[in-house]
């Protein structure tokens, strides 16, 4: 699993990097930024979760559990934010990256739904992570 994370990690903060050349032609370059910076930081994320990982005192599944909640999490939060910069979506849960844009209710609610998932996602990880920290 430590593998596994410290790849989908270098994975992620490489397209966080590449993210960063397409900021300025995106229809909302906040939300652009906003993009890369969720992809370097969250690769660099994953990467810390794998040095943890010989750490951690989990059963099988609940690790497996935890490392695919931060993975989904971290992967949907650079995807969420690169798709509002792209429709120019994320009124309703990000109001100051998005300013003035507005999307199609559709593309709103798909913006939304993978913000809010990933949110649920990642507390339930790093909470599986902390109580294998603790144990």
């Amino acid at each position: 699993m430590q593998t596994a994370l410290f790849t989908l990690g270098l994975a992620l903060f490489l397209l966080g990097l590449l993210t960063g050349f397409v900021v300025s032609s995106l229809r909302n370059p906040r939300m652009g930024l906003s993009s890369h910076l969720e992809g370097v930081l969250n690769g660099m994320f994953l990467v810390l979760v794998g040095l943890l990982w010989p750490h951690l005192h989990l059963p099988g599944a609940w690790a497996t559990a935890a490392a695919v909640l931060i993975a989904y999490a971290a992967y949907v939060n650079w995807l969420a934010t690169l798709l509002a910069a792209a429709w120019g979506a994320g009124r309703r849960l990000a109001p100051i990256a998005t300013g003035d844009h507005q999307a199609s209710a559709v593309k709103e609610g798909i913006v939304s739904y993978l913000l809010l998932s990933l949110a649920v996602a990642l507390i339930a990880g790093v909470l599986i992570v902390i109580v294998g920290l603790l144990r």
